[in-house]
């Protein structure tokens, strides 16, 4: 940690150092911008460290969503040779299951989506998916599989993030609560207020995920970003019965609410539907829920036993393993499933970087980028506008 000088001005601070957060930094430090980064705990001890660990293309609604998840893959595989530590990137690609003939329609449509757009998104049959994954339910109708998927360790990521730029141009400033976003006459950006001093500075990224209202309010913002949870089961170290990531094609359909096909009300009352990725400990992480229930992040036994239940359905196998813990995060969610990667016009230099939902390791490159991009003022090499905060003004 950084000790607090009020002699010295910054380019730019970021607020928030999750993966998001220090994705900016280290963006903004390589566009030759000097950075504090601030965070009113460590590094990754949010959401970031309460997630699984994937970069997706899979878990994308075809269109600027799924280009969003392509162009972060593509920039993770630069920054395997880019950042100075290894964060554990593979590229295993991932799997969906189908449990019903329903789901099964609803999932070679999206695939025949994807492949419009260029994706590598194939449709399986029940024999090609047990080629895959030997050990799945062998009465599963079918699913889908795309090779370009990644897995890594988000902890670590944005150790790497920090740690390649630190003391470069970026300084670190943890344990430090900030408690205002000073402003001038005409509401521009002067700094950052903190409990441990003030940090001048023309630009203010707000990557704050879950708590990211808190921060904008400081501004006389209101970003509509609401804390979904989502509970994950760790399991004890077994033998290596699972090559992937591996999701049911209701996670689909829990995230973007889609109820062409319908589900058990006990999944339904949690929005729990089947993830399981194998970790290099020979654990696996089993999810996951989703519902609202503000910043509590305690592990209710009811969906503990749901995602279990739902689990063993699809591999039996689980039914023979412990599990040894448990833990839940907070997605930060925006109801159009889009994150806000954007200036704010009302209040010059303030920027936000949130929203991401379950995708904030997966498209923490791109967002990192796009914000450097912008405040350095070049071109984003992505079009922003689906991003921009505009689209909830106008709504009001």
């Amino acid at each position: 940690m950084t000790a607090l000088t009020t002699n010295k001005t910054y380019d730019v601070a970021v607020i928030g150092a999750g993966v998001i957060g220090t994705s900016c930094a280290y963006h903004l430090v390589k566009k030759g911008l000097s950075v504090a980064l601030v965070d009113r705990n460590n590094v990754a001890r949010g959401t970031s460290s309460h997630c699984d660990a994937v970069a997706l293309i899979v878990d994308k609604q075809p269109g600027v969503d799924a280009a969003m998840g392509y162009a972060s893959i593509q920039r993770f595989l630069e920054l395997q040779n880019e950042l100075d530590s290894d964060f554990e990137l593979h590229q295993r690609g991932c799997l969906y299951a189908c449990d019903t003939e329903q789901e099964m329609e609803v999932a070679a449509q999206y695939a025949r989506d994807m492949q419009a757009d260029g994706y590598n998104v194939n449709a399986l049959s029940p024999k090609e998916l047990l080629e895959h994954e030997p050990f799945l339910a062998k009465d599963l109708i079918g699913g889908l599989f795309s090779d370009i998927d990644l897995g890594l360790n988000p902890y670590k990521l944005c150790f790497a993030f920090v740690d390649t730029v630190l003391g470069k141009g970026l300084d670190l400033y943890t344990y430090t609560n900030v408690t205002g976003v000073r402003l001038d006459g005409e509401k521009r950006v002067q700094g950052v207020d903190t409990d441990k001093g003030f940090i001048p500075c023309g630009k203010v990224v707000n990557a704050c995920g879950v708590w990211s209202p808190e921060i904008g309010r400081m501004a006389g913002l209101e970003i509509p970003v609401e804390p979904r949870k989502g509970v994950i089961l760790v399991s004890a170290p077994s033998f290596k019965f699972c090559n992937q990531k591996v999701q049911e094609f209701g996670y689909m359909i829990s995230k973007f609410s889609n109820h062409e096909c319908k589900r058990d009300p006990e999944l339904e009352k949690y929005e729990v539907s089947f993830v399981i990725e194998p970790t290099d400990a020979n654990n696996v992480l089993i999810g996951s829920s989703r519902n609202f229930a503000g910043y509590d992040i305690s592990t209710e036994m009811e969906i503990i036993h749901v995602i279990a239940k739902r689990a063993i359905r699809f591999y039996p196998i689980l039914k023979d393993l412990n599990c040894i813990r448990t833990y839940a995060g907070l997605r930060p969610f925006l109801a159009d499933h889009l994150p806000l990667i954007t200036q704010v016009d009302e209040v010059p230099g303030y920027y936000i970087a949130t929203g991401h939902e379950g995708d904030g390791i997966s498209m923490a490159p791109t967002t990192g980028r796009l914000i450097s991009e912008l405040i350095a003022g070049e071109e984003p090499y992505l079009d922003l506008t689906p991003f921009s905060f505009n689209r909830y003004k106008r709504r009001a």
